[in-house]
């Protein structure tokens, strides 16, 4: 699957559904555009696994050694909550009240699409989160991309 790309400001109805916005569901592939994994994400905030790509990830983490305490203890805390969401007829995605819960998800949230994953925040929380990091952008950038290229030469 290609990266997926794109913010997207949707809001969330008294039961906790939204629309899937269409310009995200054009980016995923037609078998991928129904079936999904909620789950918690690394931030306050959950995110949303096509399945198909759910289940490369569960492929690769399955093959962790689990007679490791710290990897017993990462699988379980990445599977925890886990669960499988679908689009309804109307194309909207319901979030379970205790995910809602666990990240203070309002009633206006943003998407945040990338490689194979959308992440689900609070829109303010997800606004203070980038404005909170912004002044160390740059700093960032040179150590996570300042060596890319230079194997390129």
């Amino acid at each position: 699957m290609v990266g997926l790309v794109g913010e997207f400001e949707v809001k969330l109805d008294a039961k906790g559904r939204f629309l899937f916005p269409s310009g995200l569901r054009k980016q995923l592939p037609p078998a991928a555009q129904r079936d999904f994994m909620l789950n918690k994400g690394f931030e306050e905030c959950l995110t949303l696994f096509p399945l198909s790509e759910w289940e490369k990830l569960s492929g690769k983490l399955s093959k962790m050694n689990l007679f490791k305490p710290k990897n017993r203890m990462f699988y379980r805390l990445f599977h925890q909550g886990a669960k499988l969401v679908s689009l309804d007829k109307a194309g909207r995605v319901l979030i379970p009240v205790a995910h809602m819960e666990r990240v203070s998800l309002k009633q206006e949230a943003m998407l945040i699409a990338y490689n194979d994953r959308i992440e689900i925040w609070d829109k303010s929380k997800y606004f203070e989160m980038i404005d909170g990091s912004m002044a160390n952008f740059a700093d960032l950038a040179e150590e996570v991309m300042g060596e890319l290229g230079e194997s390129d030469e």
